[in-house]
């Protein structure tokens, strides 16, 4: 059983990339461990870490008008509110924490580049979703009017990295996209 092998509470790296090491201590029981040990402890760590698993993520960005930030995340996105102050406010989107901080100075349009035939913003941010998530979210996001500037379509089609994915602006013209892997494990596939 693995739990013999080691304590992976302990060498559960942050990071569960392609190096899953990368955190480990190579001076305790693992260095003596033989081959199948190693071979057991990378399969356990991969169901570990499941993208499901990991820990949400916060981006901050510039908005021009903070009343009116807070109506498309919440009325649009339906993102709850979290804290806030005069100059911004704290948003769960699908469980990560996005932060709208009034600087109207920083707001400005998008520099784009070209993917799969679109123009497609090159800063912008969004969340990975299931794949039935996201043909529901699409949905929502139409019935609600939301003016779509890459419309939701299937990208690389019958590809390693087959996806679902959509782009809009909020209203102080931050790029959003959301996606959605055919399969998942095709994530970070090359």
């Amino acid at each position: 059983h693995l739990s013999s092998v080691v304590n992976l509470d302990l060498y559960v790296p942050w990071n569960c990339g392609s190096n899953l090491y990368s955190n480990f201590n190579f001076n305790t029981q693992i260095q003596t461990c033989k081959r199948n040990s190693y071979i057991r402890i990378k399969l356990a760590l991969k169901r570990i870490c499941k993208m499901s698993n990991i820990q949400p993520f916060h981006v901050a960005f510039p908005v021009s008008d903070l009343k009116v930030a807070k109506n498309f995340y919440v009325n649009k996105l339906e993102c709850a509110e979290g804290r806030s102050s005069p100059s911004w406010i704290d948003f769960n989107l699908f469980g990560h924490q996005i932060v709208a901080h009034l600087s109207p100075n920083e707001v400005n349009d998008v520099e784009k580049s070209e993917v799969d035939g679109k123009m497609v913003p090159v800063r912008h941010f969004g969340v990975i979703l299931e794949w039935d998530q996201w043909h529901v979210f699409a949905n929502m996001l139409r019935s609600k009017a939301v003016e779509f500037i890459i419309e939701p379509y299937i990208r690389f089609k019958g590809e390693s990295g087959e996806q679902a994915t959509m782009f809009f602006l909020d209203p102080s013209g931050n790029a959003l996209e959301f996606k959605s892997f055919k399969n998942e494990s095709h994530i970070f596939k090359k």
